[in-house]
């Protein structure tokens, strides 16, 4: 969890011109269809079994995929004979296989080290605590922290597990999952309040996440340290439920603070996800 530390508290691809005058707009209307119908039939499965918690069944996966049960089970035979996709013996459920763990593994380390100068930056932009957190489980965990050069600042550290309910990490991750997904979250961890601006229903913080989707960041606005603020933006596009914040002690970050920091963390998030040369142009900034 965050905590003050310091010496006095702890708290469709355009087309060019022809060369026998084809027009743009000729050109336009000829669109051609790439796509292979068996690889989107897995992305399909495998994007169900991204979505569930507890596993789906074979009749879940047929009506996702639009396949008769006995087409769909050779998909997910197949899958399970290179161990991108389990099976539950007990409850003959499907999950995700540790077939990903490697690539998952790959694609965080790739995530870091891309965001670290742009945690770097808006550390000494923002003079504050930057973070990047990660859905771990039911937890959001901090996969890398910046910590501000104050004496009294709001930090955690890396590796340390963060509920999904209180904070801004948390709320930014959630307000990309399907409602079933948020409220099995929430319905496992319970909904401790931490003070007294904790959200602490359901039907509550599904009204802030629908907040968090319209203006694009989160904010923990003492609700997990009373005395502590936090802003963050998801990182979108990753493929990762992921997000990045800046945290800080709420008398030094004010809620003004938070309306320009925000703004700043949507670009920055934009950048690290879809423009890998501003990312290596923020390294070079940042030195080594």
């Amino acid at each position: 969890m965050i905590r003050f530390r310091g010496d006095v508290i702890t708290l469709p691809r355009r087309r060019n011109q022809g060369q026998n005058g084809e027009t743009a707009e000729k050109a336009a209307t000829e669109e051609r269809d790439y796509s292979v119908r068996a690889v989107e039939r897995v992305c399909s499965i495998l994007n169900l079994l991204q979505e569930s918690i507890d596993g789906v069944s074979l009749i879940e996966v047929g009506q996702a995929t639009d396949l008769p049960k006995s087409s769909a089970f050779r998909y997910l035979w197949t899958l399970e004979a290179h161990r991108y996709v389990e099976r539950d013996e007990h409850t003959g459920l499907y999950r995700l296989g540790l077939g990903f763990v490697g690539m998952q593994s790959r694609h965080l380390e790739v995530l870091r080290e891309r965001a670290r100068p742009w945690l770097e930056n808006l550390r000494d932009e923002f003079e504050e605590t930057t973070n990047l957190g990660l859905l771990d489980g039911d937890h959001v965990i901090f996969v890398d922290i910046v910590e501000s050069r104050h004496k009294v600042r709001l930090a955690a550290s890396r590796g340390d597990r963060d509920p999904l309910h209180s904070t801004a990490l948390g709320k930014a991750i959630a307000a990309q999952l399907p409602e079933a997904r948020v409220r099995d979250l929430l319905e496992r961890t319970g909904m401790e309040q931490h003070s007294a601006n904790t959200i602490t229903t359901a039907e509550g913080y599904l009204d802030e996440l629908a907040k968090v989707r319209r203006l694009g960041y989160a904010v923990d606005n003492g609700e997990t340290s009373a005395d502590g603020r936090c802003v963050a933006a998801p990182l979108l596009g990753t493929h990762l439920p992921a997000a990045l914040s800046i945290s800080a002690p709420a008398a030094r970050f004010t809620l003004k603070d938070v309306e320009r920091a925000a703004k700043v963390l949507i670009d920055v998030a934009d950048q690290i996800t879809t423009n890998p040369v501003t990312t290596q142009r923020a390294a070079e900034r940042t030195g080594p």
